[in-house]
């Protein structure tokens, strides 16, 4: 249940590699719509309340929000004291931003090569973009570079070990669906991640989160079924048992 069918890659592309073409076609077809916001208004205050708590970095702090789509997650920050920017790679979900979130600095740009100097920011959020890469060290290292010494990041993504997301958003699944989706992605395994940022130069720590309600998926059917997944999620993945099987990983790290 992350993010209009699922495209083929570029003709020649390494797998391994993110299709940048499929990912800027997917998300600017959204701009129409002048949103994309698939969590409910209070999911998404939850979740940069857990990059708060989990980088503990002051107010005033500078962070960059990458993959910030059309600037939701990055109002919120700066609603929380942060001196935010933020970057995505549809130009067309930034200009929605722009129009929106007056006074807010949004640029179009790719995280695999981020147009900011070594050591800009504090602190980095990875906006529900990991599982985006194929394979997201490039990412990681961006994330590394452009972090002071002792900066933190935190990254959210769709959790392969919910039966949830496997089911509808995995592509091993028999019952994986890729409306909605573009080829790039895939539900993040916590420790592979994890694994990614060590390698970058981060002390790593995971964490899991349910709870998060969702507003909008684009399949109609999955649509009906949006309110029981909503009510299963807070009432069963929120059990302590259960925590490695919430809907989503958060990965945070501090800069070496």
């Amino acid at each position: 249940m992350t993010s209009a069918k699922n495209e083929p890659r570029a003709r020649g592309a390494n797998p391994a590699q993110q299709d940048k073409q499929t990912e800027i076609a997917f998300f600017d077809g959204h701009a129409a719509a002048d949103d994309y916001d698939v969590f409910a208004p209070e999911a998404s205050a939850r979740l940069v309340s857990e990059f708060a708590r989990l980088s503990a970095l002051p107010p005033h702090s500078r962070v960059a929000d990458l993959g910030c789509g059309s600037g939701t997650f990055t109002a919120l920050l700066k609603s929380q004291g942060y001196a935010c920017v933020g970057l995505d790679i549809s130009g067309k979900l930034v200009a929605v931003g722009r129009r929106k979130h007056r006074g807010i600095q949004l640029l179009q740009g790719d995280i695999e090569r981020l147009p900011f100097a070594d050591g800009s920011f504090d602190g980095v959020l990875l906006s529900g973009v990991v599982h985006h890469f194929p394979e997201p060290s490039r990412c990681a290292v961006e994330v590394a570079r452009v972090l002071r010494p002792q900066g933190r990041f935190v990254a959210f993504d769709p959790n392969r070990m919910n039966p949830f997301m496997w089911l509808y958003r995995d592509r091993t699944s028999p019952f994986y669906s890729s409306v909605g989706v573009t080829a790039n992605e895939r539900p993040v395994l916590a420790r592979e991640v994890a694994a990614v940022f060590e390698r970058a130069g981060f002390d790593v720590s995971t964490h899991y989160l349910s709870g998060l309600a969702y507003r909008y998926v684009a399949s109609a059917g999955a649509r009906l079924l949006l309110p029981i997944y909503n009510r299963i999620d807070a009432a069963v993945f929120g059990l302590p048992i259960m925590k490695r099987l919430r809907p989503f990983v958060l990965t945070t790290g501090v800069k070496r």
